[in-house]
């Protein structure tokens, strides 16, 4: 699935979403959903998998262990949606004979959402679990939060992708997400058909998969206020009890 069709229907939520200029909107409250192995689930529009985001602008949050890092990451990758999204996928590019170029069929079909699961598992597994747990780094996502600018938001969610928080809570160059993003692309040359295998078909899936990571950001960043100001107050509102009307 593209990321501009899940993304362009929310760009209006996001714009109106946003506090007036100068006004400066109070830090959602830390809840248990923000603990990193919570049994709540954390869905974007109560169905995307969100588990590896940190909702609070200002939590203090403990850094993860080795072994909080692979559940979470195998959490996010084989989330019943997650692997919709990649039968939708391989869908798409039987539709449009597009790379991996396996052909038509019902076989070809099976190899493109095999390959589909297997590129989601090798790129987030080798990013977000195996180097972020030998390099330190924390292959969460932490807001940045209402209290600054739309544009600003925007800028920050899209460069999270090349910029990551280490397990001492400083920021620096996301080695793991791009080590691991091209590690898993070059795998992926080991079970390509020979049509989707050259330079410039390697160079095109890593500039999709970095586009698509940083593009993503930009949801979990701006969920908590879609969620706020148009899902938590209309569900406040479902409970106020009725008034009757005083008879003139």
């Amino acid at each position: 699935m593209a990321p501009s069709a899940v993304l362009l229907p929310l760009s209006a939520l996001i714009l109106l979403a946003q506090a007036p200029p100068g006004l400066v909107t109070t830090p959602p409250p830390v809840t248990s959903s923000d603990s990193p192995l919570s049994d709540q689930d954390d869905r974007i529009l109560g169905v995307l998998p969100n588990f590896l985001t940190v909702s609070g602008p200002q939590q203090a949050v403990e850094p993860l262990t080795p072994r909080q890092k692979f559940t979470l990451v195998a959490r996010q990758t084989y989330d019943p949606v997650t692997i919709l999204s990649a039968a939708a996928g391989a869908g798409l590019s039987q539709t449009l004979d597009d790379d991996p170029k396996y052909g038509r069929g019902g076989v070809a079909y099976t190899q493109r959402f095999g390959a589909a699961v297997t590129d989601l598992s090798t790129q987030n597994f080798f990013g977000g679990a195996v180097l972020a747990s030998l390099l330190h780094e924390d292959p969460r996502y932490f807001r940045e939060g209402p209290q600054y600018g739309f544009w600003n938001r925007v800028g920050y969610a899209l460069s999270r992708v090349v910029v990551t928080r280490t397990d001492a809570g400083t920021d620096r160059f996301a080695y793991s997400n791009l080590i691991g993003m091209a590690m898993g692309i070059a795998l992926s040359n080991a079970y390509y058909p020979a049509a989707s295998v050259s330079g410039r078909e390697v160079g095109q899936r890593f500039g999709t998969s970095l586009l698509s990571s940083a593009l993503f950001n930009i949801l979990p960043e701006f969920w908590p206020d879609i969620h706020q100001k148009f899902l938590h107050n209309k569900g406040n509102n479902a409970k106020l009890p009725q008034t009757k009307q005083p008879r003139n």
